[in-house]
């Protein structure tokens, strides 16, 4: 069966997320303009530097909890880094969508905000009140993607 435009992207989104190597949480995202892809990114620390695969994670051996304390962290978000390679390679960004794995977090969403995208399609969740607060301000279109049973298996394949 042929996917919708929205079950597409967000495949695409989890393989992506497939390259992630934190040891909590593995996100995907894929920034699309006009049913194009324009960039890709997943949570993983700056280029060149070792992963946390590697290192261990310093947010796990402070016990700090999801969603908080974004600063002590080696990585960049998914969302992070799709932005950033669409600058790198030149890529406007402005109105377009990006589908994401998980609920950008405050710093992701006012990037999104800054970067002038038109949308946010994400698939699960991420505890970040302000965020949700100021992407409302915002005027961002916000939709959850809902995974169907025979989606979340088709997504895993």
């Amino acid at each position: 069966m042929r996917p919708s435009w929205d079950e597409y992207f967000m495949r695409l989104a989890y393989l992506v997320s497939t390259r992630a190597t934190c040891t909590r949480r593995k996100v995907g995202a894929v920034i699309v303009k006009d049913k194009r892809v324009l960039a890709t990114g997943y949570n993983g620390p700056p280029k060149g530097l070792a992963h946390c695969d590697i290192t261990g994670c310093i947010r796990e051996e402070l016990n700090v909890p999801s969603g908080q304390r974004h600063e002590l962290c080696r990585g960049l978000h998914a969302e992070q880094n799709a932005i950033i390679q669409a600058a790198v390679h030149g890529v406007s960004i402005k109105g377009a969508t990006i589908y994401v794995t998980n609920h950008p977090c405050v710093v992701c969403s006012k990037m999104i905000i800054n970067a002038e995208m038109a949308e946010i399609v994400y698939a699960e969740g991420y505890p970040d009140e302000l965020a949700e607060l100021i992407l409302l301000e915002s005027g961002i279109k916000v939709r959850k993607y809902e995974l169907k049973d025979e989606v979340k298996e088709r997504m895993l394949v």
